[in-house]
């Protein structure tokens, strides 16, 4: 079986109200339980926001610490999920699955190598 991530990208910013976001989290809950149902599921979790991010790189020897995100933009990955699936397209469906549930973010779907 092959191993694919599932990640969700969302906005800066505030997170949406309760009114949006409970319907998101039930949906993504019973989405991670069809999930391990199925056999697919390996590890999911969801991340602080991109403001509380640390930035490690190396100045010589000695590595150095920047306050995060390693990149500007307006999207910063939100979350993700690891499934195994025996092809992409398996991989895909489940990422389709996700993307309905969380409505209007995008999910990459990448295959981990080797």
């Amino acid at each position: 079986m092959k191993h694919y991530v599932l990640t969700m990208y969302q906005g800066d910013g505030e997170p949406p109200g309760p009114e949006i976001l409970d319907p998101i989290m039930r949906d993504l809950d019973a989405l991670g339980q069809e999930m391990r149902d199925a056999g697919v599921w390996v590890f999911s979790g969801g991340l602080q926001p991109a403001d509380q991010a640390r930035v490690i790189r190396m100045r010589g020897d000695e590595p150095f610490t920047t306050d995060g995100p390693y990149t500007e933009g307006k999207e910063h990955i939100g979350g993700f999920t690891i499934i195994q699936a025996p092809d992409m397209e398996t991989a895909l469906a489940w990422g389709r699955k996700m993307a309905e549930a969380v409505a209007l973010l995008p999910i990459e779907v990448r295959e981990f190598q080797g």
